[in-house]
């Protein structure tokens, strides 16, 4: 089976997501941004899951739009978090650059497929 990059690497964010979720909720008592970001971070994964079943080219860039939102509501999140000093700087990094590396490849991705979508017309 190909190896899909984004999808393993919004998983493996979206896991990622959820440890540093448990982490600000237990060690931190953070709620309500550590809430927010466990529903962007893991809703990018989904969205790319299901542009792999979209019904046309035009509902695949659907979702991935709908995934690049959200992994820049994320990138938001983080820096917030890190701002009001919920995570520190070695913390935020890794996580960070996790995130613009995902958001990367989903822009590059719809790039390509609006490029494709306007060839085909």
């Amino acid at each position: 089976m190909k190896n899909n990059i984004v999808k393993d690497k919004s998983f493996d964010f979206a896991i990622r997501i959820v440890k540093l979720y448990q982490y600000l909720c237990t060690e931190k008592k953070e709620f309500i941004l550590s809430k927010q970001l466990l529903r962007s971070g893991t809703s990018i994964g989904a969205m790319v899951r299901e542009a792999e079943h979209a019904e046309s080219k035009n509902d695949f860039i659907h979702k991935f739009a709908i995934a690049q939102k959200e992994t820049n509501e994320s990138v938001y999140w983080l820096e917030l978090l890190k701002a009001t000093d919920y995570l520190n700087e070695k913390q935020f990094e890794t996580i960070y650059n996790d995130a613009i590396s995902i958001l990367k490849l989903i822009t590059s991705i719809l790039k390509t497929t609006k490029q494709q979508l306007t060839i085909n017309n």
